[in-house]
């Protein structure tokens, strides 16, 4: 892995820092991926099945954006992680900013949800904005287009619409990021249900 630009030296917990996998010497999953991906992908999929319910209730198509692909991929969230991971040069940081910036997404798009057709593109996405941000060397867009299924041409136009959905606003302060380490490492908590990602109205924040 490439310099770890947050690992270490903020002031979150040794207890939450390793539970999640965020250093060398934490805890990893039976493929030897962090804890922490398993833990992102449980969170995101609980707010696709309810936001799925949601729309389905609703009868109303959801905002198509170009973030959606005409049928799921057969990957799971967490399997796409962790191809993420295993081909990316990313500091293991990088995933809960990139989980932070896909919250963020989603506060500046109103009626926009998170399914099973936009989180994939999402995601591939915001690893790569985190990793551009946070990293000392990155690898290059088209690098991350074969990473993530798609083209390079398709890779660099969803950054730009990622980043201007941001509005550019890529710092984390150490509380944001310990905040949500320490909502990852719960499972989430009695003061959010199953963080419902979907469109500015139904988001939950911090």
């Amino acid at each position: 892995m490439e310099t770890r630009a947050l690992d270490g030296i903020l002031g979150i917990s040794e207890t939450t820092y390793r539970a999640l996998g965020l250093e060398e010497s934490g805890e990893t999953t039976s493929s030897g991926s962090p804890q922490v991906l398993p833990a992102i992908a449980s969170h995101l999929e609980k707010s696709i099945r309810r936001n799925e319910r949601l729309v389905k209730a609703s009868r109303k198509n959801d905002v198509v954006s170009i973030f959606h692909g005409s049928k799921a991929p057969t990957l799971s969230v967490r399997q796409y992680l962790e191809r993420i991971f295993k081909y990316s040069n990313c500091s293991t940081s990088c995933f809960v900013v990139a989980y932070i910036y896909v919250d963020r997404f989603f506060q500046n798009r109103s009626g926009f949800c998170l399914t099973s057709l936009n989180v994939h593109r999402l995601l591939i996405t915001a690893v790569m904005v985190a990793a551009k941000f946070l990293d000392d060397a990155c690898d290059n867009n088209a690098y991350y287009a074969q990473v993530g299924g798609v083209s390079t041409e398709e890779m660099n136009e969803l950054e730009m619409e990622f980043l201007f959905s941001l509005k550019f606003r890529l710092q984390v302060t150490t509380y944001v990021f310990e905040t949500y380490c320490q909502y990852l490492e719960k499972g989430g908590g009695s003061n959010r249900d199953e963080y419902p990602i979907c469109g500015r109205s139904k988001v939950k924040n911090f």
